[in-house]
């Protein structure tokens, strides 16, 4: 009995994906009734799934895993992701700042893991250009916070444009941590959106330091827009599902790796 079932499961997930792979997207009360199963067991097939980094859990559903090329998720469905190594990234990621610094947070999941880590400095300024992180910092009386403007893009909570360009060329900081949604070790930094390539390359050009934080899961990926090249960088931080090749070859290149 215990056999029949375990291949029932195996065979429903099978199919699963495939549904996903020819849509792009499932539903679960869809799935619930085409294999007539409860809405529970659906979600757990989901959640297994994701855990295997098979597709992307979303509202009421899921999202087909592009492997080469990340698209331009919201920025609720990237919060689900990994978010443990996330949260252990924004923990080391803090601990590389000090007192009195002038720092930057990129927008993205992983850069508001820092921001919540940063709790315990009584005389930093942080630039950010995201509503999110900002929503975060509101909580620290002590910390000076800086707006670029620009107007909102929704899927990111971000502020974009012409007016964030020209505010953060006139900046110099300490520090910039940026988020992204792709990385080759080999070429350099992605994000799919165009808009937020462009701030990220001011951002770039304005820091002493460049600081990446990303999860294992974006290395060996690309995306529409190119950031920079590995040798802008001087910091990653990551997570222990980096692969030794491209750990030597970041080191190689000059590129310090801290693993959270």
């Amino acid at each position: 009995m215990e056999g029949s079932l375990k291949k029932a499961t195996v065979d429903r997930r099978e199919k699963i994906l495939k549904l996903i792979a020819e849509n792009g997207k499932v539903y679960v009360h869809e799935l619930s009734a085409l294999f007539d199963v409860s809405e529970v067991t659906i979600r757990n097939d989901l959640d297994q799934l994701e855990k295997k980094n098979h597709l992307i859990r979303a509202r009421g559903g899921a999202l087909k895993l592009e492997k080469q090329v990340s698209l331009d998720f919201n920025l609720s469905d990237k919060h689900r992701l990994h978010t443990g190594e996330k949260a252990k990234i924004g923990k080391k990621a803090a601990s590389l700042i000090s007192d009195s610094e002038t720092i930057i947070l990129d927008s993205g999941t992983t850069t508001a893991e820092i921001a919540k880590n940063l709790t315990g400095f009584k005389n930093i300024s942080v630039i950010t250009n995201a509503i999110n992180i900002v929503n975060i910092l509101v909580q620290y009386p002590s910390i000076n916070v800086i707006m670029p403007g620009g107007y909102l893009r929704q899927n990111s909570l971000s502020l974009v444009g012409p007016f964030a360009a020209k505010n953060l060329k006139t900046l110099y900081v300490d520090k910039v941590f940026i988020g992204v949604d792709g990385f080759d070790t080999e070429l350099g930094a992605y994000t799919p959106n165009i808009e937020e390539a462009y701030l990220n390359e001011i951002m770039i050009s304005v820091a002493k330091e460049v600081i990446l934080v990303a999860d294992s899961s974006k290395f060996d990926r690309k995306s529409l827009t190119f950031i920079c090249p590995v040798s802008s960088i001087n910091t990653i931080v990551t997570d222990d599902g980096l692969s030794e090749a491209n750990r030597k070859r970041l080191e190689d290149s000059g590129v310090k790796v801290l693993i959270a």
